[in-house]
């Protein structure tokens, strides 16, 4: 039976990105997946296709939302047209609970449409945390908030982004997203432990986890979604589990989609982590790690 988790949050299982491309395969071949995960922004539209597909989809699936442009780390007020669209949304879907990124990106009403770091101070704390509760209060659901991945960092930071996370969830009362790719995509660009990243995450608020694949350069390692999940991201899911429990998980795979088998087969891999009798240990897990950066 699913577990239930901090402010309502249940495991359901391992799900996938609802795209495009899939479209045709599900409404023909009607797959068993236990969720889909959608943009909330593609379907906050008065109607057309977009609306039609969903409502199939929520006719034979379990749906949660997940934002890209809520940008809690942002300063300024927030835009309560778009509240009250993502609202109508929420209640449409009956989306379990809301996601979206720790980060900014807009600034007097430009937006950038890229998911930007916060410099990890005490005030960006107090006002991420404040905005995160207003939404949370506007839509009545409960909010998870992701951990971005980085490319840059703020000389101003009073703390490490870890530490920046949990201050933020506790203040504002919410749960986590928690992202173990970025997690190591940064750990790469910023030279930190990623396991110290997972070790310290509460574990009562992780109501889901992602997984996704990434691409190395020459100089640091890009968040792409483009193919499967490499071997150090699945230790430290491995090591996510060990500390959370069987938890909702979540394969994004944005971009050069193979078919809905390919990328439904990875995301079913998550199950070897979360069968209790599979499950290693953190030594395991760190050795994993150690080997395949040595």
């Amino acid at each position: 039976m699913p577990a239930n988790r901090f402010n309502g949050f249940t495991d359901y299982g391992v799900g996938i990105g609802l795209r495009v491309p899939h479209y045709e395969h599900i409404f023909s071949h009607k797959p068993v997946v236990d969720w889909f995960e959608i943009i909330s922004e593609n379907y906050m539209v008065d109607g057309g296709r977009a609306l039609q597909v969903l409502d199939d989809i929520l006719d034979q699936y379990r749906v949660v939302q997940h934002g890209v442009s809520m940008y809690f780390g942002c300063a300024q007020p927030l835009n309560r047209e778009h509240l009250k669209r993502l609202k109508e949304l929420t209640r449409r879907t009956k989306t379990p609970w809301l996601s979206d990124h720790l980060c900014w990106g807009s600034v007097d009403g430009r937006y950038t449409h890229d998911l930007l770091p916060i410099p990890y101070t005490f005030e960006a704390v107090k006002i991420t945390a404040a905005r995160i509760r207003q939404v949370q209060d506007f839509l009545e659901i409960p909010i998870a908030v992701e951990n971005v991945s980085s490319y840059a960092e703020f000389n101003e930071s009073q703390m490490t982004e870890w530490e920046f996370l949990n201050e933020v969830v506790e203040a504002a009362d919410c749960g986590i997203l928690l992202d173990v790719n970025n997690i190591y995509v940064s750990s790469q660009n910023h030279t930190f432990n990623p396991f110290d990243y997972v070790n310290s995450v509460p574990v009562e608020r992780v109501a889901q986890i992602h997984i996704a694949g990434h691409s190395k350069f020459e100089k640091y390692i890009l968040d792409t979604h483009d193919h499967p999940v490499l071997d150090p991201v699945w230790s430290l899911y491995q090591r996510t589990i060990e500390r959370v429990g069987h938890t909702a998980t979540l394969l994004e795979w944005d971009d050069n989609i193979p078919s809905f088998d390919e990328v439904h087969g990875e995301a079913l891999k998550a199950n070897r982590y979360l069968e209790p009798t599979e499950t290693a240990t953190q030594a395991e897990a760190q050795i994993v790690y150690e080997v395949v950066h040595s």
